[in-house]
C-alpha cells in the first residue's frame, strides 16, 4: 500500500468515475494506519485546491476535535504532508 497505492488511485480513479472525495476518503481510511477519520476529507481536498494553486502557506479550518500545534487551523503544506497528498496535486482540478 502506501504511495503506490495513493498514486495509482490518483491516475485512474477519475477514469474510473471516482470522485476526488472518494478517492481521498479511501486514501485516509484505507491508505493510512490509524485510518485518518472522514471528518478529514473536505479538509484533503481544500489542501490540494489550495496546493494546486501554489497557496502552500494559506491555513485551512480544521474539524472540531481536530487540531494542530494547538491551533484550529493548519497551514496546506502541512496537510499535504501529513496526510500524504502530493499525488492528488495536479492540474486536472482547475
Amino acid at each position: 500500500m502506501g504511495n503506490m497505492a495513493a498514486m495509482d488511485m490518483a491516475s485512474v480513479g477519475d477514469d474510473l468515475g471516482v470522485s476526488l472525495e472518494q478517492q481521498i476518503e479511501w486514501h485516509l481510511t484505507v491508505n493510512h494506519y490509524p485510518p485518518v477519520p472522514k471528518s478529514m476529507v473536505p479538509v484533503c481536498v481544500e489542501a490540494i485546491v489550495e496546493a494546486t494553486i501554489g497557496n502552500w502557506q494559506q491555513e485551512i479550518q480544521l474539524p472540531a476535535g481536530v487540531s494542530y500545534r494547538g491551533r484550529g487551523t493548519a497551514p496546506v503544506h502541512a496537510i499535504v504532508n501529513q496526510h500524504h497528498l502530493d499525488a492528488w496535486i495536479r492540474d486536472e482540478y482547475w
